[in-house]
C-alpha cells in the first residue's frame, strides 16, 4: 500500500493523488487491496465520504468530504457540472485536428462496459493536443459530462484509444502499454466562497 499523497486538506474536504491500480471504493467479492476511501478514513480518523470516482486504472486527483454536509454540497457541485475536471491522456492514432469536441451519447451496459449508442445519455468531451511522440499524442481532456468510462469510450470511438486501455481498443491493452495512460490532472472547485485550483503531476510511469 502506497503512502497517501495529500494535495489539499482543510476542515471540510481532502483531495488526494490516487495511484493507478487502486479502487476508490471496495470492489464486489474480490480482495483488491485497501480502497482509497478506507485509506483516507484511517488518515482523518473518521468516516470519509466519496464525492466522485475515477477508474481503478486511472491515476490522479480524487476529492473526499469529511462530513455529510460537505458531501452533499460537493456532490451537488459535481452534478450541476460546476467543477472543472482536466485529464491528461496518451492516445494512439492519427489526429487531424489540434483540438475538438467529442459529442456522442453514451449508454452503460450490464457487462460493466459503456458504448456509444443513439439511445444513450448526452455526453461531451473536449480535447486539445499537447504533444506528439512517435505516433502517439498527449491530450489535455475535459469531460463536460460525467458518464462511466466517458473519456476512454469517446476517444476510442473517435479513433484515438487511450494507451494501456484493457477494455476499449482493437488490441488490449492498447499499444501494449503497462498501465492505462489516463491521469486526473486538475480540479477547479468553487467551494466555501472561493475557487480551489488543484493539480498533481502524472507519475513517472506515465509515458508512451
Amino acid at each position: 500500500m502506497k503512502t497517501l499523497q495529500i494535495i489539499h486538506e482543510d476542515d471540510h474536504l481532502i483531495v488526494v493523488n490516487k495511484p493507478a491500480g487502486q479502487l476508490v471504493i471496495p470492489g464486489r467479492g474480490v480482495d483488491e487491496g485497501k480502497p482509497l476511501v478506507d485509506q483516507v478514513s484511517s488518515h482523518i480518523r473518521k468516516k470519509a465520504y466519496v464525492v466522485h470516482r475515477i477508474d481503478r486504472e486511472t491515476s490522479g486527483l480524487v476529492a473526499l468530504a469529511k462530513d455529510a454536509k460537505t458531501h452533499r454540497e460537493l456532490s451537488m457541485l459535481w452534478e450541476s457540472r460546476e467543477v472543472q475536471k482536466t485529464y491528461l491522456a496518451w492516445v494512439l492514432g492519427q489526429m487531424d485536428k489540434k483540438e475538438g469536441l467529442l459529442d456522442y451519447p453514451l449508454k452503460a451496459f450490464g457487462s460493466g462496459r459503456t458504448g456509444v449508442d443513439a439511445k444513450g445519455k448526452p455526453s461531451q468531451t473536449r480535447y486539445r493536443v499537447v504533444k506528439t511522440q512517435e505516433g502517439t499524442f498527449l491530450l489535455e481532456v475535459e469531460p463536460l459530462t460525467g458518464r462511466r468510462h466517458q473519456i476512454r469510450v469517446h476517444l476510442y470511438h473517435a479513433g484515438y484509444p487511450v494507451l494501456g486501455d484493457p477494455l476499449y481498443g482493437q488490441e488490449r491493452p492498447v499499444g501494449g502499454a503497462p498501465r492505462l495512460m489516463l491521469h486526473a490532472w486538475r480540479l477547479r472547485i468553487p467551494f466555501g466562497g472561493k475557487e480551489l485550483k488543484l493539480s498533481c503531476d502524472p507519475p513517472t510511469d506515465f509515458h508512451p
